[in-house]
């Protein structure tokens, strides 16, 4: 979420996985994939673009036009009829089209506070804020909204199954940080993992029939003391971050990447054989992340993009023809994050 791309990238986001010569015409020359690269917003922290289902539109989170955190953008291909979709209230993420174009869920802390949620003090390492008001809302262009998750704590990270059935998110309703799955109008709930640790960034494969994610589960003592230390007061530590592939329902949970990176935001190839994703597995010092494509069974790993900055939360457009991300590149400050689009070249 884009909260955590200031904070999150930050920790190891500078430093690029390339070869000696880091020129931009030497990035542009690795990128074989992608064809007539185009930038889509210019300044501030822009984040999470998601294609609407006929591929025409874009939805996204930013921090601009006097709001302090984040709030839902949609906008056209080209950039263009860019518009706030949000309340403008609170803080908010996670923002996803449903098939019939006409409404979009995203993740709010509104109903908490107008304000923003204040930011983790640091003074406990580096650390994630799993902001306890968050709820998912179910929203026209009208600003018509209906609660969706109405349990204490967080309630985000949300996509929609291709078939539009299914919502997947992650909650801590139970106590853990765990993947859940429930219909389009809030029934239906079930919880599809049970492991402690954070499990999370889920997306469903192109026929609905499986779900990859992200995930870290501490395994000793001390790990384990760590994390539930933090998530009492609603806080995570995040390091190592692994993607793991299950079925709908939840069966079937198999490890996809074993390099102790920080690997997240998979995303399916349109053809469901391949998974797109985010890590700085390349880089020793840990700060820079590019995009990786990989086989559901872990191999055949081929490096996407070539960038001294971070590349993350890809997303293919629903023909596959498009590949839309989020990038510091080009940034005229430190830390700035704009979201780019290119043609895919397979």
């Amino acid at each position: 979420m884009k909260v955590w791309v200031v904070v999150f990238f930050c920790l190891f986001l500078y430093g690029a996985l390339l070869s000696e010569d880091n020129s931009p015409s030497a990035t542009v020359s690795q990128e074989r994939h992608l064809k007539n690269l185009r930038q889509l917003t210019f300044g501030g922290e822009n984040a999470e673009a998601y294609f609407s289902f006929d591929g025409n539109k874009l939805i996204f989170q930013s921090t601009r036009n006097g709001h302090i955190c984040d709030q839902i953008y949609t906008m056209n291909l080209d950039g263009s009829e860019l518009k706030m979709v949000s309340t403008g209230k609170g803080r908010t993420t996670c923002s996803y089209f449903l098939p019939d174009g006409q409404h979009f869920i995203y993740s709010s802390t509104h109903l908490g506070s107008d304000h923003c949620p204040p930011k983790p003090s640091f003074t406990k390492g580096y650390v994630w804020a799993i902001d306890k008001d968050f709820d998912l809302f179910l929203s026209d262009f009208s600003g018509n909204l209906t609660q969706l998750t109405h349990t204490p704590g967080y309630d985000a990270e949300a996509t929609v199954s291709p078939d539009g059935k299914k919502i997947v998110f992650t909650s801590v309703r139970d106590g853990d940080l765990e993947i859940y799955s429930m219909n389009t109008d809030g029934n239906g709930t079930k919880r599809l993992t049970h492991t402690l640790g954070y499990d999370g960034g889920a997306f469903f494969s192109p026929d609905n029939q499986k779900i990859v994610y992200r995930a870290s589960h501490p395994s000793d003592e001390k790990s384990i003391l760590r994390y539930k230390e933090l998530l009492g007061q609603n806080l995570i530590e995040p390091g190592q971050l692994e993607l793991y592939l299950m079925n709908a329902d939840g069966s079937d949970q198999t490890q996809i990447t074993k390099n102790q990176a920080a690997n997240f935001c998979p995303f399916f190839h349109p053809k469901g054989k391949q998974i797109i994703f985010s890590s700085n597995l390349g880089d020793p010092r840990g700060r820079n992340f590019d995009l990786y494509l990989i086989n559901l069974d872990g191999r055949h790993l081929e490096q996407i993009t070539y960038n001294e900055t971070f590349d993350g939360f890809p997303m293919f457009s629903p023909d596959g023809t498009k590949l839309v991300f989020a990038s510091n590149r080009n940034g005229k400050i430190r830390g700035e994050t704009n979201i780019f689009i290119a043609d895919w070249v397979e």
